[in-house]
């Protein structure tokens, strides 16, 4: 197994009564809310965060991007990502990721993730999201229709930047560059691991399938609920008859660690609370623009994490809800470590992404989260796979071979 850290950099300053007050947390939250300070202290207090996981022995470290919202304070990742190759030496640096079709030219991607991998000497992972549709279609004004378009040629693009030889021209329907040369190349050849993060679009298991790429499904409704997109990502595997090694799959799943379960709700609740109530409060309007979801994931009944009918459903939970239908696993390191063995082998998933600091947490709760998690609960996950080679992991990061 790989046991990833995975942050989100919240602002964690958002009012008690910002959910029934605001419309969303995403696109138009105001910025009368907004304090630069405080944001300044946070992105330090994170990177400290991240740094610590790799201390205690995490085997990478994931960052991602996001814009115009108080979920995630990471418009550009690979900034994140740059300042923690210098304080860090062993852990992967999972960035998930660029946004393709956000880029003009989307060489910009070859030549900063270029850059990183040099810079991390060869611990890149190169994450390549569609973006979701409050990023793409509102924040950054890109047409739904012609979204999905838009990615697949500048991946094309990136891919061939990284490993055609020579100087060639790119006549695309979006992009034409008469000179394609960058300098840096990577390090990795023929070029860093490809990880697609996904949020359950069919189209998008067949094409990362055929690419043998990792799909990462980043929910944040759980496993519980993430076993159905998970089987659709393999039998979309065996129906194409691609190996079913479980490295193919990654997952992301909210932990809080405790001394003991009834610590957990104690010290934890308030947190998750404010990060499903707050931090995913997402307008209708916003949740998914018209033509974002292609023809056939709407016909498969995929539906989307945020909005009016996902807001519905939170406002209903409590603690027992949040812990019972597995959104979170929480308590002791017994329990925790149970119900991780339960989701990683019934989703069949060899790269696991723990997300350790949720909503409002802060440092000093967020460091114990961690480092409970490290010596209570990540040793005993490290086997769950016995025989299978990990194809898609950086040679120079820790926790390679078997």
């Amino acid at each position: 197994m790989k046991i990833s850290f995975f942050h989100l950099m919240p602002y964690r300053f958002l009012p008690p009564d910002f959910d029934t007050r605001y419309r969303s947390v995403w696109v138009d939250v105001p910025h009368a809310l907004y304090d630069p300070a405080k944001t300044r202290d946070l992105y330090h207090e994170y990177l400290d965060e991240l740094e610590f996981a790799e201390q205690v022995g995490f085997d990478g470290l994931c960052v991602n991007e996001h814009h115009n919202n108080a979920y995630g304070l990471m418009p550009s990742p690979n900034l994140m990502a740059a300042t923690l190759t210098r304080r860090t030496s062993r852990a992967a640096l999972v960035v998930l990721g660029n946004s393709l079709a956000a880029y003009n030219p989307p060489l910009r991607v070859a030549e900063e993730f270029a850059m990183l991998d040099l810079l991390s000497g060869g611990r890149l992972v190169a994450g390549f999201p569609v973006g979701t549709s409050m990023d793409m279609n509102f924040a950054y004004g890109i047409d739904p229709a012609t979204l999905r378009a838009r990615y697949f040629e500048a991946h094309d693009l990136v891919l061939q930047a990284w490993t055609r030889p020579e100087v060639f021209a790119f006549n695309g329907k979006y992009t034409q560059v008469r000179y394609v040369n960058i300098w840096p190349q990577p390090l990795q050849k023929p070029h860093p691991p490809v990880w697609i993060p996904g949020g359950g679009s069919l189209e998008t298991w067949e094409w990362t399938a055929r690419q043998d790429y990792v799909y990462c499904y980043l929910s944040y409704y759980g496993y519980k609920r993430g076993k159905v997109t998970m089987d659709g990502f393999w039998n979309a595997i065996a129906r194409l008859g691609v190996d079913d090694n479980p490295y193919r799959a990654g997952f992301l799943q909210l932990v809080c660690v405790a001394d003991s379960d009834a610590d957990a709700e104690r010290e934890y609740f308030p947190h998750v609370d404010y990060f499903y109530q707050k931090c995913l409060h997402v307008w209708e309007g916003f949740a998914e623009a018209p033509g974002y979801r292609t023809l056939k994931t709407l016909q498969a009944g995929v539906r989307p994490q945020v909005g009016a009918q996902a807001r519905k459903i939170r406002q209903s939970l409590d603690w027992p809800k949040y812990l019972e239908q597995g959104y979170v696993i929480a308590g002791g390191p017994e329990t925790v470590r149970e119900q991780l063995l339960q989701c990683i082998r019934t989703l069949r998933v060899g790269h696991l992404m723990v997300l350790l600091q949720i909503g409002s947490m802060p440092r000093e709760l967020t460091l114990r989260n961690t480092e409970l998690f490290a010596t209570k609960v990540l040793p005993h996950l490290r086997h769950v796979w016995p025989g299978y080679v990990d194809r898609w992991w950086p040679a120079a990061a820790g926790g390679n071979g078997r």
